[in-house]
């Protein structure tokens, strides 16, 4: 098939298409007229990446390293490639020249902190999640990361405190909860692990048990309870709303 127009804008329509054959079917044509096009070797090698061809990925990223050792485009999209085929060592070289550019590159730091522990050197992930974390205190993939890794390590205090930010920073990671709540259970407290379970942040666990204390109740019926209190509410509320409508 053959288009017109401007190449980068037939690009953009496969895309936004998601007709990636032909991209890398179109591309070579581009190719041909400059073997050194940029435009085309990055799309192909995203395209291959898209339908699982990650040695082809990996051999056009490289024709345009070759080029530019510290093309960013092209180091990520092999840094993608190689995390599929499992090839962590190279992630990790591949990682560090994109530190080389840019030391503050989050998404490089936690790419890096992943490869790492796959070969089994979790301090220094540790270390890497750590300074992605100083530039954004709130990345949620970073503070996961390091918490995971922390639990894996049976450092279950410290990964408490982090799953617990995690699901301050962002609520729809349910994960969180439910390491938090494994931790809890590998420090021998199911009273905590039941409450974190339910999606609770450590400072509400404190309060719950401090108030089922004082009445003296088990944390368990204490909290089914309140869930029944609730639904009363709730109930009643709607019988209000249903007697305050005109008929």
């Amino acid at each position: 098939m053959s288009y017109l127009g401007n190449p980068i804008d037939v690009i953009k329509k496969l895309y936004a298409e998601q007709k990636w054959h032909e991209i890398f079917t179109y591309c070579p044509t581009m190719l041909e007229s400059d073997p050194k096009d940029l435009v085309a070797l990055q799309n192909i090698a995203t395209a291959l990446l898209q339908v699982g061809k990650y040695d082809d990925v990996i051999s056009y990223c490289d024709t345009v390293l070759q080029m530019n050792p510290l093309d960013e485009y092209a180091l990520k999209n092999k840094i993608f490639a190689l995390e599929r085929l499992k090839k962590y060592d190279q992630i990790i070289s591949c990682c560090d020249k994109l530190l080389e550019k840019n030391q503050n590159d989050s998404w490089t730091l936690d790419s890096k902190g992943l490869a790492l522990n796959e070969l089994n050197r979790h301090d220094e992930a540790i270390s890497n999640y750590d300074a992605s974390l100083k530039i954004n205190p709130n990345n949620p993939t970073a503070l996961m990361n390091k918490a995971i890794t922390l639990s894996y390590l049976q450092r279950y205090a410290d990964a408490i405190p982090i799953y617990d930010k995690v699901q301050s920073v962002d609520n729809t990671i349910k994960e969180a909860g439910l390491a938090k709540s494994e931790a809890y259970t590998k420090l021998g407290k199911p009273d905590e692990a039941f409450l974190a379970a339910q999606g609770l942040l450590v400072q509400d666990i404190v309060k719950f048990k401090e108030k089922a204390a004082e009445k003296q109740m088990r944390v368990f019926d204490y909290y089914c309870l309140n869930e029944f209190l609730e639904i009363e509410k709730r109930e009643k509320r709607h019988r209000e709303n249903l007697d305050s409508k005109p008929s």
